[in-house]
């Protein structure tokens, strides 16, 4: 025990060198070494232990799936002008992958949206109008001939490439907006749009999905429209699709955020992701300065 100056005394101690350890909880140790020589009262200075920190690595996640399912619900409020749907493109570089079900969950939100079921209906008058196809007739039944091949070709296109193949090929269907860098890299990024998509994994790959599900659709469109060749219909009708969506990846890139409110704003939201951080915790002080 120390004297009630807080100092220690040690006696009887043989000659020669000696080391004195000072430690305590919630302090860094310190040591001190020296030679005592026969008879010789030996004063080490004072040792001075400093406030130990301790160091706590914590690490705050959030269920990845929450976190899709949070994202993909901001990106069914995207708009262009306010009633257009946008909702397969993300502003955020990370965003969490989609799961099977949330991939089917968007491709349902975008086919029954009123605005893409009242422009499949424009399309079919227009079509009606310039008497396309023919073999559906004039008056109602024709026109709802056009409207019944239309909207089977969305619905088919859009869950093809949106939803089955992006499932089994584990796959994100959606266009990531790069929105920094050069012109040229962010026109590339664009126009590759139909040929190249981040998987579920993160990591860039060759977009199988959206080859499979542009084809795959076409050859789809050739039953639900009159045709002779099938075979050159689904190919003709496919490379356009390819292009299609390079062309909507430019638009994406460079148009869509300087009209849309929408955009704008998703850019410029903060995004929940995974933190790490180091919390610093300092030990109270001894209470009773008599006893170190």
């Amino acid at each position: 025990m120390s004297g009630d100056n807080g100092q220690f005394t040690f006696s009887n101690i043989p000659p020669g060198p000696f080391t004195l350890s000072v430690t305590s909880a919630g302090f860094g140790g310190e040591a001190f070494s020296g030679e005592l020589a026969p008879g010789q009262t030996y004063l080490v200075p004072p040792i001075v232990l400093s406030i130990a920190t301790v160091v706590t690595a914590v690490d705050v996640k959030v269920d990845p799936v929450e976190v899709a399912s949070e994202e993909m619900k901001e990106e069914e409020h995207q708009r262009v002008f306010g009633f257009i749907p946008n909702f397969y493109v993300t502003y955020n570089h990370e965003a969490a992958p989609l799961t099977t079900k949330l991939k089917f969950h968007l491709a349902w939100k975008s086919t029954t949206d009123p605005i893409t079921v009242a422009g499949t209906a424009f399309l079919a008058g227009l079509q009606q109008a310039g008497d396309e196809y023919p073999e559906f007739g004039q008056g109602m039944e024709g026109y709802g001939k056009r409207l019944g091949a239309g909207y089977g070709d969305v619905i088919s296109s859009t869950f093809l490439s949106g939803a089955i193949f992006p499932s089994l090929l584990h796959q994100d269907p959606r266009y990531y907006f790069q929105g920094s860098g050069s012109t040229r890299s962010r026109l590339l990024h664009a126009v590759e749009n139909s040929v190249r998509c981040k998987g579920d994994n993160g990591n860039w790959q060759f977009n199988y999905s959206n080859m499979l599900g542009v084809f795959g659709g076409a050859a789809v469109s050739s039953y639900l429209y009159p045709t002779k060749n099938r075979a050159t219909f689904t190919l003709s009708a496919g490379f356009v699709r390819l292009g299609e969506s390079s062309l909507a990846g430019f638009v994406q890139e460079f148009v869509v955020p300087k009209i849309s409110k929408s955009a704008r704003r998703a850019k410029q939201q903060t995004k929940e992701q995974p933190v790490s951080a180091e919390v610093s915790t300092l030990p109270s002080a001894n209470p009773d300065p008599q006893k170190p």
